[in-house]
């Protein structure tokens, strides 16, 4: 049998669920202390919320919602956006082929290194 939830409050007084606060409560009045260490942990102890931390997240989000703003609107349209970087990637890609090329070394011939082979190759009649 189901009860309703007015019956089930009266069934059970402690139907809501408790805070983190009164377990550690409970854990430190009816132990020694907070098990293992207090900060870390699926049972920590929950960190307090200063009006610090709470001024920092409503700056966060502020800042969030100012960059979701400028992103929504684009600077240039899809029209002028197409091929308006072609020039300077065409002019950096061809930097970089030089940089490449200028410590490739000189090409280099085979009549250059057998050179020396010929001393006693003369014109004969």
């Amino acid at each position: 049998m189901f009860l309703s939830y007015s019956e089930f409050e009266v069934a059970w007084p402690f139907a809501e669920e408790p805070t983190s606060l009164t377990m550690f409560l409970t854990l430190a009045l009816l132990r020694k202390g907070i098990p293992g260490k207090q900060w870390i942990g699926k049972y920590r102890r929950p960190r307090a919320i200063t009006w610090q931390m709470k001024r920092n997240m409503i700056v966060h989000l502020e800042r969030e919602a100012e960059n979701e703003y400028w992103i929504s609107r684009p600077y240039m349209t899809k029209e002028q956006e197409r091929g308006h970087a072609a020039e300077r990637r065409a002019q950096n890609w061809l930097k970089i082929k030089e940089s490449k090329f200028k410590n490739f070394p000189e090409h280099k011939y085979v009549a250059d290194h057998l050179s020396h082979l010929n001393t006693t190759k003369t014109w004969s009649s």
